[in-house]
């Protein structure tokens, strides 16, 4: 019997029409292949264009908060409601953005140019602060838009993707071949098509263009000459008001510029002729006897961790340009900021965050201990800005064993100062001389008021607290068994003046030297900056060694 599969084989060779239909598979499925892909990409192109074209996040301008848009007018507008609006070119071709600004109240309107300005008047201070940072102010709003838009275009894209999913399983295999036939003769004019739809679509749902203004209201102001808002164009009352007025606000800036500017150089200055001093004098003791040395040289290792310690800095986005400026000169592994970086922990004050977390130089680390004007609020800004925020764990930051939280009382505006929770300073206080004593490894305590790390220095349990809250300089002095340091206003703050502007008051910063190996502070150097703009960089001075009869907090000095 013959084999029927030879004969088969022999015998029935397949059709030549079946052959040519399955030698065109390969190439059919590569076709099909490209045409998803190309599906896919338009997808996700004209999703991508019309998040961005719809975007919108929450964010603030000055002390206001305000929504922002994106447009599609290439101008960036500022729109202050019955006081008109500021627009400038926007640096991206064809975008732009509307932030339209809240909490003006109408009313503003129906008074003299006078009046409106005293109304405002009280926002000055958080208007130059956004002057002198903007892109500390402008920085979270505009995370924020992408984040929008880069979220609109994925669900967009999501959903498009999956309702062609359900559409083909709908429509069955036979139905799908049919229309991949027509598909095919016409597949450019439909893929330009979605493309066309998303676009415009995106492109008519985004902000609607500021309302062309005629060429008088469209004058740039030459108040902002010479200020990041050089050739911005003006529209209706705020015109009148700025070009009347805005020279007092421009001035400001300008001299809260230079004075920043100033004290900078001044600090690179100081600090060049400090260690001259010093070296001098170590030359000098080398020469006279060669074994000798001096306190703070003998207390110190030749690798210290170096810390910057700042605090009470109320918003003063000036002094930080001279933080960023001593961290890098001292060669500083971590700044110590011990609270009250804002005015009420309102969300309006993220851009004084944001300028004090930029000015820490990169690689350096940022550790806080949020005080009474702070607030939860403030400390999600601060971490999202890169900050380690104590609550109330011990933390390894720069080679240190840090413990802290932050204050129990916070600010609001129009209510002041009160207790956050069930906490006072005293039960703070005991909950973490707790946590140290059960660590006890605690290199530092770093808390914003002096009394809450009174109990965790009588039982011994902390070597060194650090703090700030009453705007003067205290110690370093011998507390129970350890050593409490208070730091003066890094701001120059003085009660009822404005931190704003040139300083009021003298501004200090510290720094410390820890022993890498022990952990154990071996000296400190006080950096003032003065009303006058000039710097004084004080001597290293060793930290107190415990004395036969250590006086108590409190004794006489």
């Amino acid at each position: 019997m013959d084999d029927p599969w030879h004969t088969m084989s022999d015998a029935s060779p397949l059709p030549t029409d079946a052959m040519d239909s399955h030698l065109d598979l390969v190439p059919s499925r590569r076709r099909r292949r490209w045409r998803v892909a190309a599906l896919v990409a338009l997808i996700v192109f004209g999703s991508l264009t019309w998040g961005v074209a719809t975007a919108t996040a929450e964010g603030t301008f000055g002390p206001h908060l305000a929504r922002y848009a994106v447009t599609v007018d290439g101008a960036a507008t500022v729109d202050l409601g019955p006081l008109g609006t500021l627009v400038i070119d926007s640096p991206v071709p064809v975008l732009g953005a509307r932030v339209t600004v809240q909490e003006i109240p109408a009313s503003l309107t129906t008074v003299d140019l006078a009046t409106t300005l005293e109304n405002l008047s009280s926002d000055l201070q958080e208007y130059l602060e956004l002057f002198s940072a903007p892109q500390e102010a402008l920085g979270a709003a505009i995370e924020a838009l992408v984040l929008d838009a880069l979220t609109r275009a994925g669900l967009l894209a999501a959903a498009l993707l999956l309702s062609l999913a359900a559409l083909r399983w709908l429509l069955g295999p036979s139905r799908r071949v049919e229309l991949a036939a027509t598909w095919g003769r016409h597949s450019r004019t439909v893929s330009a098509g979605v493309v066309l739809v998303l676009v415009a679509g995106g492109t008519l749902s985004a902000s609607v263009p500021r309302t062309a203004a005629t060429g008088e209201d469209r004058q740039a102001s030459a108040v902002f000459d010479g200020t990041p808002l050089e050739g911005a164009r003006l529209t209706g009352r705020l015109a009148g008001l700025i070009d009347t007025y805005g020279g007092y606000a421009v001035t400001a800036y300008r001299e809260n510029e230079a004075f920043y500017d100033g004290a900078a150089t001044a600090l690179d200055e100081a600090w060049t002729d400090r260690a001259e001093v010093e070296a001098a004098a170590a030359e000098r003791t080398a020469l006279i006897s060669p074994s000798a040395t001096t306190d703070a040289d003998a207390a110190t290792s030749e690798d210290p961790i170096v810390a910057v310690v700042v605090s009470d800095l109320h918003c003063n986005v000036g002094m930080a340009r001279v933080i960023g400026r001593l961290a890098t000169v001292s060669d500083a592994d971590l700044v110590l900021n011990a609270g009250d970086s804002t005015m009420d922990g309102t969300s309006v004050e993220s851009y004084c965050v944001d300028a004090f977390a930029a000015a820490v130089p990169a690689g350096t680390a940022y550790v806080i201990a949020d005080g009474n004007h702070d607030s939860a609020e403030t400390a999600a800004q601060e971490r999202a800005a890169g900050a380690r925020v104590l609550d109330g764990q011990v933390i390894e930051v720069a080679g240190l064993r840090i413990l802290g939280d932050s204050d129990p009382h916070e600010t609001r505006v129009g209510s002041g100062t009160s207790r956050v929770g069930e906490e006072g300073v005293a039960e703070v206080g005991n909950r973490l001389a707790d946590v140290a004593c059960t660590d006890g490894d605690v290199d530092l305590l770093l808390v914003h008021d002096p009394d809450v790390g009174t109990e965790a220095l009588e039982r011994g349990c902390v070597p060194a607290q650090v703090s700030g809250h009453w705007h003067r300089r205290i110690g370093p002095l011998w507390t129970g068994e350890g050593v409490r340091y208070v730091s003066s206003s890094t701001a120059g703050a003085i009660l009822n003046e404005p931190t704003v502007g040139p300083l009021n008051g003298t501004a200090e910063l510290t720094i410390l030297r820890f022993d890498r190996a022990s952990g154990a502070i071996s000296d400190s150097r006080v950096v003032q900056v003065r009303p006058d703009g000039t710097v004084a960089v004080g001597p290293a001075v060793g930290w107190p060694v415990r004395p036969v009869s250590a006086p108590r907090w409190g004794d006489p000095v």
